[in-house]
């Protein structure tokens, strides 16, 4: 096995920063799934192919893979959607600044976070399909079906356009579709998963429990994750597709399983499959001793003096002089987002994530889905619930997934906002200022309340920072701090807009079947007008 140590990390972020392109074939070949010796043992044919496509969702490893998986969840995910989403700072700035925190999209990274979310799915599924067609396991086909989606989503909100209908074709030239299309496909391609697990549900049949690292085979469970990941992506297109969104949203909660409502719904990586997978953050903030708290989070906790604070981070080093007191009576500081100060010993001892090697990584929990029905509530009424009702429920079933056993009331009315956040320091201040005045009660206008429910749904969506940026760009919320040095500004990103969108890899256009592709794939934004390769390109639901 191949070991991957912090120090060659270091070395391939510099060889992507020097290196003008990357091999398409190596973008589009996932290195750590099975070889077909493998996969005919011990019955791994189509078993151990779930166990490997659920580890794609969110990248996710063993003890076993070393470090491998652990430096590609840092450079396709921490050091970008994590650190974006106001979660986490970086004790590092690597390249002078010129990297992904500071706005700088490198193509070696962004190559990486497309093989994360994409081509690392895109195998074992298509081996799932023509196994569960083969042995006629429509269930198999479903689960995979259910699987793909929940990784594809964030390639499709990272980068746009996305080849999806033709994903099954045998070519490596595929054309990419709009992002409308895979959104009507990937509500389709759920709709008819559901109604074959839901089959299987009823009849107290088990999928793969063996092989199934999340739900050990559970379709129930699996039903109701699929109908959570349908609300969530059809309130992704409520404001690019109203009348689509409302539909979905409807059809999910109305499912005869319906969504997560109880904290044993979450879907989870931690053990299963006879697998003990770790924490990729962990490892990035002890052993690398670069993941910090962010400073959006120190303004926010700190200021509603939310109980979830201790829960989320630790205090600061004892040594540490700067640090904020906050109201359990310790001390949190956070690391600003795009600094070019280097690691440094004052960035390393503030706060780290309260994040151990066993801390499960989540993929969707019923807070989150809370949320989710709150905003329906909010915007179309009626049969969708109570929105104060809902948020309130967010907001308790967030603190109960914690272990937090403070009164919701009291935090709710508490008149508390976000506080400033500043550094006083030669070399590595900052000032950052109370980002809003929100309170957490749920009253003034309906884009109050929205804001109200979006601030919360960021706070319980921690540490999952992909959804968190994601959620940000659809409704611009909450309002976080800017980054403090903006070397994007040639690509588009801007310190007011941040990043939109990640820009697609350089190989994607070095051949010319691939330069054809690319380019019609860049036609397919702004709504068939076409658009710039750029970050600063608005994605189709990112329209408020």
């Amino acid at each position: 096995m191949k070991t991957v140590n912090r120090y060659t990390l270091m070395a391939i972020c510099a060889m992507a920063l020097t290196t003008s392109s990357c091999d398409f074939e190596e973008v589009n070949t996932n290195q750590f799934e099975m070889t077909e010796e493998e996969g005919t043992r011990d019955d791994f044919a189509v078993g151990g192919l779930i166990t490997a496509l659920e580890k794609t969702v969110i990248p996710v490893g063993t003890q076993a893979d070393d470090t491998g998986v652990i430096n590609q969840y840092q450079i396709a995910f921490n050091l970008s959607a994590d650190s974006w989403s106001g979660y986490f700072g970086q004790n590092n700035s690597w390249s002078g600044g010129n990297n992904n925190t500071s706005y700088f999209l490198v193509d070696g990274w962004v190559a990486e976070t497309y093989k994360c979310t994409y081509t690392n799915a895109l195998n074992a599924w298509k081996k799932l399909k023509k196994a569960s067609e083969d042995n006629n396991t429509p269930e198999v086909f479903a689960l995979a079906q259910v699987l793909k989606i929940s990784a594809w989503h964030k390639a499709l909100e990272s980068f746009g356009p996305i080849p999806y209908t033709h994903a099954a074709d045998a070519s490596m030239n595929i054309p990419f579709d709009s992002e409308k299309d895979v959104y009507t496909a990937m509500f389709k391609d759920l709709t008819e998963a559901i109604e074959v697990l839901t089959e299987k549900a009823e009849n107290g049949v088990s999928i793969m429990k063996n092989y199934d690292a999340v739900y050990a085979g559970d379709a129930a469970k699996w039903v109701r994750y699929a109908n959570s990941l349908m609300l969530r992506l059809a309130m992704r297109v409520r404001f690019a597709d109203n009348e689509m969104a409302q539909k979905y949203a409807t059809q999910a909660l109305n499912q005869t399983y319906g969504v997560m409502t109880d904290q044993k719904d979450e879907a989870k990586m931690g053990t299963g499959a006879g697998l003990v997978f770790r924490n990729n953050i962990q490892w990035l903030a002890d052993q690398y001793n670069e993941t910090r708290m962010g400073t959006s989070m120190v303004s926010y906790l700190v200021g509603y003096e939310d109980p979830r604070l201790s829960a989320y981070f630790q205090p600061v080093d004892e040594s540490c002089t700067y640090g904020i007191e906050a109201f359990d009576g310790e001390k949190y500081q956070g690391v600003p987002l795009g600094h070019t100060k280097g690691q440094n010993s004052t960035y390393e001892n503030f706060s780290k994530p309260n994040i151990t090697a066993s801390t499960p990584t989540y993929w969707l929990r019923a807070s989150e889905v809370y949320f989710l029905r709150a905003e329906a509530a909010l915007v179309w009424g009626g049969e969708f619930g109570d929105a104060e009702s809902l948020y309130e429920q967010g907001i308790q079933m967030s603190f109960d997934e914690n272990g937090i056993k403070s009164s919701v009331d009291s935090y709710m009315y508490s008149g508390k906002t976000p506080i400033a956040d500043v550094v006083s320091h030669w070399r590595y201040g900052f000032n950052n200022p109370a980002p809003c005045e929100t309170t957490v009660e749920f009253d003034g206008s309906q884009e109050d309340k929205l804001e109200k429910i979006m601030i919360q749904k960021w706070i319980a969506l921690y540490p999952n920072g992909q959804e968190a940026w994601t959620e940000w760009r659809r409704t611009g919320y909450p309002v976080l701090h800017k980054v403090s040095t903006n070397r994007g500004s040639s690509q588009g990103a801007t310190v007011e807009g941040g990043i939109r969108r990640m820009i697609y890899p350089v190989s994607f256009y070095q051949t010319q079947d691939g330069k054809e592709i690319y380019d019609n794939a860049l036609k397919l934004f702004n709504n068939g007008n076409g658009g710039q390769d750029r970050s600063d390109t608005r994605l189709w639901w990112d329209c408020k």
